[in-house]
């Protein structure tokens, strides 16, 4: 059995429909399909979550719906129509919605939550249908119904370890199964949505449940690249990486794969493969729990940068003797609600990396003001702008003098280096540049690693 996920691309129209109908017609192993809400169909188009987001936050504050709702089935109502789709299926759609709009908002988190899951869940259902009217036996399947139990506050949704249980038993099921992505129920039956990347954690945690064979995330790429096409015209493709190469190079910037939904299929080692909507007959990228021994490949497997990041610079002299020094510096980062992403020191220094986007400016002065007056230091401030590079490879650790490669193509582009750090397990070597010569670090490690490996 493989279990299959659509993203909002593939399934944004009538005509991107019948490609993924084809698809699931390919290969009677794909059982279980799972769908995203209908995204952009053009690069000026909006995407239907975008619309239940609209459409919920005039609800809230209690502004006219009447366009807003029309706008969103008006945009089911396009699909059907291309899909030659009887109008009982867009009543049904028009139906929940308003339903959807009388749901008690008294808890807007909770409110805006069953909003925006209306996007999957009835995209789910018009697939379902559609199916069943070219003659697949088909049935749509509501998370609840499956026993996708989660646990967590609206919009953060994690899984609870029993629901892979229930869901083992849709193996039982003959017919394809259409599962809307992004959300699950808690056991109190509040409908409560995933984090970012929520389609892609529902088709993992639907893989691992059923014991998938193989977990394909179908988008609208051929595969993941080794470096970010935005900035590195062309660059190679990645048709093979372990999960630990994928979830570093999520972290640092991959847009393909979210990070957070990998961890299902790692945890219960199901394979997956990244194919394209739009040619399915290409490769792909295949990811697995570690490298097959006939695989040829680079000692760097990719290569990213993300920015907004800032660091905090502490120093004190002997601070290396003083004993829970680096603990009551943490905890003081802990209790401003704070999370750390490297933390580089020195024998009378350390850095504490941080996402920009978690700091307020009251946030930073009583950081600061903390640090100087309890931890007694001789310097500390905080400087926004920086970027995180990162050299990701399984093979990394095997091979002389990698380090010393990419610092000197890094020195060469005239970038200058703030921070290095690599991780305990050798697959990621990280680097801290300003945000403005990113993009220079990411050229000059592509040459280094890939341009010049390749004219060898």
């Amino acid at each position: 059995m493989k279990v299959v996920k659509f993203g909002g691309t593939s399934v944004a129209s009538g005509p991107q429909i019948e490609k993924i109908t084809n698809i699931v017609k390919d290969d009677e192993t794909r059982k279980v399909i799972v769908v995203s809400a209908p995204g952009k169909r053009s690069s000026d188009d909006v995407k239907v979550t975008d619309m239940l987001i609209d459409l919920g936050e005039k609800c809230l504050n209690n502004e006219d719906t009447s366009d807003a709702l029309a706008a969103v089935t008006g945009r089911y109502q396009s699909i059907a129509k291309e899909l030659a789709l009887p109008m009982t299926v867009i009543e049904e759609i028009e139906a929940d919605l308003k339903e959807r709009v009388m749901y008690d908002a008294d808890n807007s988190g909770q409110f805006m939550d069953q909003m925006k899951a209306a996007g999957e869940d009835n995209n789910a259902k018009l697939i379902a249908a559609h199916f069943n009217n070219i003659g697949l036996d088909a049935v749509y399947m509501n998370p609840k119904d499956a026993g996708l139990l989660v646990t967590g506050e609206a919009g953060d949704a994690q899984v609870i370890p029993k629901a892979y249980d229930q869901l083992s038993a849709l193996q039982k099921e003959e017919r394809i199964i259409v599962f809307p992505g992004f959300f699950g129920y808690t056991e109190a039956g509040v409908l409560t949505t995933f984090p970012r990347g929520g389609s892609d954690i529902t088709g993992a945690i639907v893989a691992a449940g059923v014991n998938a064979t193989l977990y394909e995330n179908f988008t609208d790429v051929d595969s993941v690249c080794v470096a970010n096409p935005m900035v590195i015209d062309q660059p190679e493709e990645i048709h093979h990486m372990t999960y630990r190469e994928m979830r570093e190079l999520s972290y640092a910037g991959f847009t393909v794969f979210h990070d957070v939904a990998l961890i299902p299929a790692f945890q219960h080692d199901i394979p997956v493969s990244i194919k394209n909507t739009n040619n399915p007959s290409s490769d792909g990228t295949l990811i697995t729990a570690s490298r097959r021994k006939e695989d040829t490949y680079y000692p760097v497997t990719g290569i990213a940068a993300d920015k907004g990041f800032s660091i905090i610079y502490v120093r004190k002299y002997l601070m290396n003797r003083e004993i829970g020094f680096g603990r009551r510096l943490l905890e003081m980062v802990e209790e401003e609600g704070l999370s750390y992403e490297h933390l580089p020191s020195g024998i009378d220094d350390t850095s504490v990396i941080l996402r920009t986007s978690q700091f307020s400016l009251d946030s930073e002065n009583r950081l600061l003001t903390r640090i100087q007056t309890e931890l007694g230091v001789d310097d500390a401030y905080i400087e926004h702008g920086f970027a995180m590079v990162m050299v990701v490879g399984e093979g990394m650790h095997e091979t002389v003098g990698l380090a010393a490669r990419a610092t000197d193509a890094i020195a060469g582009a005239g970038v200058n280096l703030e921070m290095v750090n690599q991780g305990s397990s050798e697959v990621s070597l990280t680097f801290g540049v300003k945000e403005r010569d990113a993009d220079n670090a990411l050229k000059a490690l592509y040459e280094e690693f890939f341009t010049r490996v390749a004219k060898q």
